[in-house]
């Protein structure tokens, strides 16, 4: 709740930046009002002057008066509306930033959602404060003035007007009470809908494959029906009730009239007052007919204010922290619990080890062995449930993201990348020099492949890289990770997708990062990728299985040394089998050498 409350401050301070734009509209509203109090006083004069007394000139010179004014609404009204449209587009440009972060942090720890929702939600907050809805607000407030001056022309009339604008305010509080709740529910339902389409048309290709459409559809079509019928319940009430209050509006106005008319016929009111009692009872009524009209609006502004104020305390920004020197690559893994987002079993259960600079790790282990999760754990991605994981001694949770993204390569299993051109992906669309962008990608043994594209570097990938081929979107990827030249880099799964010539690149890009002293963690289930490790990790149900020099390693798992691994992996074992063919081959091949 305190953090709730916290985040309604720090978007409640923003609003408050404002304040005096803020004051200033009410400034004009102020005048805007008084000023609307023209049109009764001008038919007044009209009524019980100009009538009277059959003067040209004083016709003349209250209207062009009245035009005046007139004129100097319409301006205030214009400036007022741009100060509102101008304040609501700072607003968004102060929380833009903040609410962007939050909602990408919110996607990094939890499966699913839809990620622009929340900027969604900062639009229609910026919307209703620039649109005319906040004008009801304003102007509400003069309600009581305008009943006030009904009741100077005679307590008769001001009483009806009083009825009038009880009747119409408790018509907005019905409106409230009956439209509310469905309209949350919709809302919820909505998103409930969104984020399954999002979630799922993202494989397409699949579901059109499989004949999976109708039911992809039926599932989403489910939520829709609920929020199609929550919408049209909640618009059905809402709808009878504006209607009844545009009749209570009209029959007001009119029987006003009446009532000044009575008034008039006894003498106790001038007939000027009649027309300008049924003015004032107008503009009486104005703001709340306006809040009505706006109020579904309103619902959907409070709503998206309390998401974001949600978000903004669950996900709060982010320290200043000192900055650490560049890691030199010695990783620290202490006790490592780890839940993955959306979960509440432990995928990492107690892990714990090292790996000294320089070295070049092998994380294998049958799937849903937690090697991935682990890959997320070392990126500071996830953060453990208990335990730390440490680069040069510092937790990696405490590390500015930064600084800590320049000192890390990482390529995930689906080798992402965005949309843009080759080179800024692989300059992870940071400054385009020329260089280091290059000099990744000849690391990578890339560059022969990029310079073949169609406008080489500057190639556009596409929507999720779709351009390119799963091989070439993978090679990419790995030239981004080399980029910058990273102290740790971490690779899950690099080969999955490479040919004979592009495994050959991996070994000797891990090879050249090892050289110049990087530390590198290679999850793979390729036997291939073992000729480069020096050291080996196994995985068992997330837990570590065994840790140590690749040779020793594999010959603890070839004696069964290994808790509850029985036999080598038998990727692993044929690597190792043809390593020991070959090497018998060679040593027989050399002594047939000798004895030649």
């Amino acid at each position: 709740m305190k953090k709730l409350l916290d985040s309604q401050l720090e978007i409640d301070e923003a609003l408050l930046g404002f304040r005096q734009t803020l004051l200033r509209v009410g400034g004009f509203s102020f005048v805007v009002n008084l000023l609307m109090l023209t049109p009764a006083i001008y038919m007044l004069q009209i009524y019980d002057r100009v009538l009277v007394s059959r003067n040209g000139m004083t016709l003349l010179v209250l209207t062009l008066l009245v035009v005046g004014l007139f004129m100097l609404v319409g301006g205030l009204e214009w400036v007022r509306s741009r100060l509102l449209v101008r304040m609501g587009t700072a607003l968004d440009t102060r929380l833009s930033a903040r609410v962007f972060t939050a909602a990408f942090q919110r996607n990094l720890q939890r499966a699913g959602g839809t990620p622009a929702q929340a900027l969604n939600d900062l639009t229609t907050l910026r919307q209703f404060l620039a649109g005319p809805g906040v004008f009801a607000f304003f102007d509400l407030p003069w309600t009581p003035i305008y009943l006030l001056a009904c009741a100077l022309l005679h307590p008769w009339i001001g009483l009806f007007a009083l009825c009038a604008t009880l009747v119409l305010a408790a018509l907005a509080w019905m409106n409230e009470m009956a439209t509310r709740k469905p309209l949350l529910e919709a809302n919820a339902h909505a998103l409930i809908a969104t984020q399954f389409a999002n979630n799922n048309l993202r494989n397409a290709e699949m579901i059109a494959a499989l004949g999976m459409t109708d039911q992809v559809r039926a599932r989403w079509a489910e939520q829709q029906q609920k929020v199609l019928a929550l919408q049209t319940l909640a618009s059905e009430r809402g709808g009878t009730i504006a209607a009844s209050s545009r009749f209570i509006r009209m029959t007001a106005q009119s029987l006003i009239l009446g009532v000044g008319a009575w008034l008039a016929l006894d003498n106790t009111v001038s007939s000027g007052a009649v027309i300008a009692g049924s003015i004032l009872m107008g503009r009486a009524l104005s703001p709340v007919d306006q809040t009505i009209a706006v109020w579904k609006n309103w619902l959907a502004t409070r709503t998206a204010y309390f998401r974001l104020a949600e978000l903004l305390a669950r996900y709060p920004a982010e320290r200043e922290r000192l900055p650490l020197p560049a890691p030199s690559g010695h990783v620290t893994v202490e006790n490592v619990v780890l839940v993955p987002p959306g979960g509440d079993v432990p995928v990492l259960k107690g892990l714990a080890f090292q790996i000294p600079r320089g070295s070049v790790v092998g994380v294998i282990g049958p799937s849903g062995a937690g090697k991935t999760t682990l890959a997320k754990a070392l990126i500071g991605v996830w953060r453990p449930r208990q335990g730390h994981v440490r680069l040069d001694g510092a937790d990696v949770a405490d590390w500015d993201k930064r600084d800590l993204g320049r000192a890390l390569g990482y390529l995930p299993q689906g080798a992402e990348l965005l949309e843009g051109t080759v080179a800024e992906n692989i300059a992870r669309f940071g400054g385009l020099t020329s260089e280091p962008i290059v000099a990744a990608a000849k690391l990578a043994g890339v560059h022969e492949l990029i310079l073949r594209l169609p406008k080489g570097y500057d190639t556009p990938v596409g929507v999720d890289g779709g351009q390119l081929s799963a091989g070439q979107r993978q090679r990419v990827a790995l030239a981004r990770a080399l980029y910058g030249d990273p102290a740790l880099l971490v690779l899950d799964e690099p080969n999955s997708n490479l040919d004979e010539a592009g495994e050959q690149a991996l070994a000797d890009a891990i090879r050249a990062v090892q050289a110049r002293g990087g530390t590198v963690v290679v999850i793979s289930h390729r036997a291939s990728a073992l000729a480069v490790m020096d050291r080996i990790l196994l995985m068992r149900d997330g837990m570590l299985a065994a840790y140590g020099p690749r040779d020793d390693v594999i010959a603890a798992m070839q004696q069964g040394a290994v808790p509850g691994i029985r036999s080598l992996p038998a990727e692993i074992g044929k690597e190792n089998e043809a390593d020991t063919a070959q090497q018998a081959d060679d040593e027989a091949a050399e002594g047939e050498g000798r004895e030649a």
